[in-house]
């Protein structure tokens, strides 16, 4: 994790969710605070800070206090929190409770929201195969992918105050060359994300080296993808968007 937050694309992520954040403030929630160091950011502009996560965090500085919740149940009061910060977090989140996390943060704050997320990532590229039961898992075990249009959806309560973007993004796939790539095995998936596979909760192994056939579908299915990606222009990696509450 260390080298991860050293390395220059996550410097300048943090850079850019800094220059969103208010400079000052009462009460900041960090949802999905897992090493705290956001928290510790939200600590020199906050007078206190709660650090959030399935398990508790382990941040230990005194104007930050770390609890076990979970973000489709927050227990805070309605408009109880000056500032609500959540950043890759939600790509992370179950379909089917995403607009339920995304309302409870609407809830309980009466400040800023602001959230970072992976931007138009295509789910397709970087695809994994588990070895234990056979399914096939989305990239770092982002199941959900995000845009402008989708992200007001899910904020319907809020207006978006800021947007900006952090690096740039080329990857594409393609129905077919997804498909090539499954009956590879999904040799350049990503396994050594920490997420375990989405179907049967096993930990993602690399698979058995290539036999002839499984080689020769990757590079159909190479090929396929570049085509897509030649006519997508370039995009930003990661979206971050101020929002705050609409007046009721």
């Amino acid at each position: 994790m260390a080298a991860y937050r050293a390395s220059s694309p996550e410097q300048q992520r943090t850079a850019d969710l800094l220059a969103l954040m208010p400079a000052s403030g009462g009460m900041a929630l960090d949802i999905g605070a897992r090493d705290g160091h956001f928290s510790l950011l939200l600590a020199e502009r906050f007078a206190r800070v709660v650090a959030l996560d399935l398990s508790r965090p382990t941040v230990v500085h005194p104007q930050i206090d770390c609890v076990e919740g979970n973000a489709a149940a927050l227990a805070f009061g309605d408009r109880s929190l000056d500032f609500v910060f959540c950043a890759e977090v939600l790509e992370h989140i179950p379909p089917h409770i995403l607009p339920k996390v995304c309302s409870e943060m609407e809830r309980v704050a009466q400040g800023p929201i602001l959230i970072g997320v992976p931007y138009r990532q295509d789910l397709r590229v970087g695809r994994s195969t588990c070895q234990g039961c056979g399914g096939e898992n989305p990239p770092w075990g982002h199941v959900n992918s995000f845009d402008e249009t989708r992200i007001a959806t899910l904020f319907a309560g809020c207006r978006i105050e800021k947007t900006s973007f952090v690096g740039q993004n080329v990857e594409s796939s393609n129905s077919l060359s997804a498909a090539l790539m499954d009956l590879a095995g999904n040799p350049y998936g990503t396994y050594t994300q920490d997420e375990p596979c989405i179907h049967c909760g096993s930990a993602l192994q690399p698979p058995p080296p290539r036999n002839l056939s499984r080689k020769v579908l990757t590079k159909m299915a190479m090929w396929s993808r570049r085509a897509s990606e030649s006519l997508r222009p370039p995009r930003g990696n990661w979206i971050h968007v101020l929002l705050t509450r609409r007046a009721a």
